[in-house]
């Protein structure tokens, strides 16, 4: 008899095809799970975005896995699923440098006004007029809010463009290349963009405050490929409309799918998906592990990738 999982967000056809063949797959779709079918699932494949609501976890008497295809745990009650003795696994160490590739395209599209230059051409514009000029991103000062693997894949990088890295974390990393600074208003200060890679979750809400973003000033540049909610969405808004603050690149948001009406007529901002780990090479490889989570629980060997 196959054991029987709840899959809460599509993965790759591939992915999928692995999982059909090894389990009883139930699909969710926000409906309510009929309470006999709730009681024989014992395992969840989910993304980090949606994780597993609240309700749907306390209605899943048997749970004893969730395996999340990302790195994101805020979607996840982890303390309930301490309580109940319930393993949960993240694709850790997979999509570090697709975030940090992402970062740094970010980076490039805002400062190098990407987007203006090519709706420029494609609008038949080229001769027509000039674009104003764009920013210089080598040798610009960067600071890095989080380096845990993210951040310090997204230095690597930017020392190919000669960019001077410091950076901000719960605590000092000592490494030889960024000096640490304490103060999170002072780097947005010392800083001409402001990468942030930081954790999501309550301890990190708004951390990006509107003292932060105002210290990055006119001309700063805020990156963010974290979590919506590190940033104050209400008071990037504002400044950005203020001419307080000079750029954005975001790639995520804090009510997604849902981004404010304000940013999206904004030239001075770039914006993306939440699609950082979206290439087919590391879908791929997030889904494997995935797979291989729930097949080391179902087995009774270790977690690969539990978190702690």
């Amino acid at each position: 008899m196959k054991t029987e999982i709840l899959l809460v967000e599509p993965m790759m056809p591939e992915i999928e095809a692995v999982l059909d063949a090894t389990y009883i797959v139930h699909r969710y779709d926000d409906s309510i799970i009929p309470p006999d079918v709730a009681a024989r699932i014992r395992g969840i494949a989910t993304g980090g975005g949606t994780g597993v609501p609240n309700q749907l976890m306390q209605s899943l008497s048997n749970l004893e896995v969730i395996a999340i295809n990302g790195v994101g745990t805020d979607a996840v009650d982890l303390k309930e699923a301490a309580r109940r003795n319930i393993g949960v696994t993240t694709t850790l160490n997979v999509l570090t440098d697709d975030v940090a590739d992402l970062a740094m395209a970010l980076m490039l599209a805002a400062m190098r006004d990407l987007v203006p230059g090519d709706q420029f051409v494609r609008d038949h514009q080229w001769g027509a007029g000039q674009l104003p000029l764009a920013r210089k991103v080598t040798g610009q000062k960067l600071g890095i809010v989080g380096m845990g693997q993210v951040g310090q894949a997204i230095a690597r990088r930017a020392r190919g463009f000669d960019m001077p890295v410091s950076y901000y974390s719960r605590r000092d990393l000592s490494l030889p290349e960024a000096p640490f600074v304490p103060d999170l208003r002072a780097l947005a200060e010392q800083s001409d963009i402001l990468v942030v890679s930081a954790s999501g979750g309550a301890q990190s809400r708004h951390l990006i405050s509107r003292d932060v973003m105002e210290a990055l000033g006119p001309f700063g540049l805020l990156v963010n490929i974290s979590r919506g909610s590190v940033v104050d969405e209400h008071a990037l808004v504002e400044l950005l409309e203020q001419g307080k603050l000079g750029k954005a690149a975001l790639d995520v948001f804090e009510s997604e799918p849902t981004v404010p009406e304000a940013l999206l007529t904004m030239k001075n901002v770039v914006l993306q998906p939440h699609r950082a780990s979206a290439t087919v090479e590391t879908r791929l490889q997030m889904g494997r592990l995935v797979i291989a989570n729930l097949a080391a629980h179902f087995a009774g060997a270790p977690l690969l990738t539990p978190v702690q």
